[in-house]
């Protein structure tokens, strides 16, 4: 079936999945709309997708080109549970060889040349 190589390409993405990204890159942060406008339309030499579907997650940032997910944390990620979540989500996605960077909401607003650099260094 056509749909399910679509979805497939996506390590395992579902249609549901897809439309839950969607809404997201509608209703992005602010800290995300920032850090989009740094890396878009090949800024950095790289292409990036935002709002992401890999298989369950989706992710904020995805370069395919080099398997590199950014994900921008606010607050909320400091929270032991939150903090549990992101481990294991960290393991699944690395099992699909993904590298996974991530940067605090104030790093993106007060430091973007530092936030960058760092991402230039995966690249």
């Amino acid at each position: 079936m056509k749909l399910t190589t679509k979805y497939s390409m996506f390590y395992g993405a579902t249609p549901e999945i897809f439309e839950n990204a969607r809404i997201l890159r509608n209703n992005q942060t602010s800290a995300e709309k920032k850090l989009w406008e740094y890396i878009k339309n090949n800024q950095l030499g790289k292409k990036f997708r935002r709002q992401h579907s890999i298989s369950s997650y989706i992710v904020d940032f995805y370069c395919h080109m080099v398997k590199l997910v950014i994900e921008v944390d606010g607050e909320y990620h400091n929270d032991s549970e939150q903090t549990e979540y992101d481990s294991y989500r960290a393991t699944d996605l690395k099992e699909f060889g993904l590298r996974i960077i991530r940067f605090t909401n104030d790093q993106v607003f007060n430091d973007i040349d530092f936030v960058i650099s760092e991402i230039k260094k995966f690249l």
